[in-house]
């Protein structure tokens, strides 16, 4: 079992009551789909497909939302590690700014859905600056800027005393807009599940999927002692996929995170926004809903593809010495919270979604990139319509068999 993690999380203990627990599975069974990780790729698929009444069937091998969803730090935003610029000389126009308008459209549709959930699980909309690190990275950033503005996307330009105005730090500019959300993923994984099951999804946790039979048409899935017949299997496995098959665009590193002790005042943070930066590795940080700093970052290699346990508590320090240097008047706060996670990334920016040749009758999840959350709503509604006999012929430029360019444009 691959260790996705390491540390002291937050979202078990804050603002959170009990969670449910789930049987592991006593018995074979059968269904239209199984869905293969609990995580929040395997909820959304899930719920979604409850909704389009679809019988599932989910199992995790650890309990639910307690993979990279527990290392997972909430924030939602439509704008990309990737910029749309970028992407648009690398994919052609149509595509890219078709991908960019999907991720504004998940951030959306997953706070309208965290809102028919329960008050913890709900995400909340908060604005995001996103600041040129240098002042060689501004004209690249303004350049983003009105790429974005010219497909209407919903951004300002910020020049440096404008950010000096409304944050203690200085930068040269930034893209700002009022489009993004924050949650605890932790807690929005349990409302869904709790949600699907109440539609009819069986779910079981330490129940880990042991080996496969290829069907003409099922899939005969060995979960211990017992079986799972399906018609299909969705794996919503994370970064542990790559333990299944090896995404050629794909890569693991190490990312960490520090939160700190409750704040006293956020006067000297503009609306509690989102906050980012161009600098590869980058920053970024957000707020709590009991009035805490959230900071991430400071990714690395995966020293010797294992997650070095002991090496959060050093990068958590750097962390706080970050978040000191940004908020000068916070410099008392100390860190209450602090983890390293296997982060996984794809090199053209793009998530993987679809299926893939050695396993008929079944689709991946892989989220791959600071957006993952975002990406895991757009493969589940994808991946969904597929089931339910709707064609997706957009899944295709997700294809975890894919070049560096997409082989058509997606379309509307």
């Amino acid at each position: 079992m691959m260790k996705l993690h390491s540390g002291n999380f937050a979202w078990q203990e804050t603002n959170l009551p009990d969670t449910a627990l789930y049987p592991a599975l006593q018995q074979s069974l059968s269904c239209d789909c199984l869905i293969i990780g609990g995580g929040i790729s395997g909820a959304l698929c899930a719920y979604l497909l409850a909704e389009s009444g679809i019988n599932a069937v989910l199992i995790d091998k650890r309990t639910i939302a307690s993979g990279s969803t527990l290392a997972n730090t909430g924030l939602l935003q439509f704008t990309n590690d990737k910029m749309l610029t970028a992407m648009i000389h690398t994919f052609g126009e149509e595509p890219a700014v078709r991908f960019y308008g999907m991720c504004r459209e998940a951030v959306d549709k997953l706070i309208r859905l965290s809102h028919s959930l329960g008050e913890e699980a709900r995400f909340i909309h908060r604005s995001s600056l996103y600041y040129a690190s240098t002042e060689e990275d501004t004209r690249s950033l303004y350049e983003e800027y009105h790429t974005l503005r010219k497909y209407r996307f919903p951004v300002e330009w910020w020049d440096a005393a404008l950010i000096a105005e409304r944050f203690p730090f200085h930068k040269p500019g930034a893209i700002f807009h009022h489009a993004s959300a924050e949650g605890n993923p932790f807690a929005f994984v349990h409302g869904l599940i709790e949600a699907a099951i109440s539609r009819g999804v069986a779910v079981f946790e330490n129940t880990e999927a042991t080996g496969f039979d290829f069907r003409e048409h099922s899939v005969l899935c060995r979960a211990g002692k017992h079986m799972i017949q399906a018609k299909h299997v969705i794996f919503a496995t994370g970064y542990e996929t790559q333990q299944f098959h090896k995404a050629k665009g794909a890569y693991l590193t190490s990312s960490y995170v520090m939160v700190t002790e409750p704040v006293r005042q956020f006067n000297d943070w503009f609306e509690r926004c989102l906050i980012w930066e161009t600098a590869r590795p980058y920053l970024y940080l957000r707020t709590t809903p009991d009035n805490r700093i959230m900071i991430g970052g400071l990714d690395e290699p995966l020293s010797g593809g294992k997650l070095d346990k002991a090496r959060y508590l050093h990068q958590g320090e750097q962390l706080l010495k970050r978040l000191h240097g940004l908020f000068p008047d916070k410099r008392e706060l100390k860190a209450a919270y602090a983890w390293g996670a296997v982060f996984g990334q794809s090199r053209d920016g793009l998530p993987f979604i679809g299926t893939h040749p050695e396993y008929p009758r079944c689709y991946f999840v892989e989220g791959y990139g600071g957006n993952g959350t975002v990406y895991s709503l757009i493969a589940a509604e994808m991946i969904t319509d597929v089931i339910a006999g709707k064609a997706r012929p957009d899944m295709e430029w997700f294809s975890l068999q894919r070049s560096s360019k997409p082989a058509s444009a997606v379309k509307r």
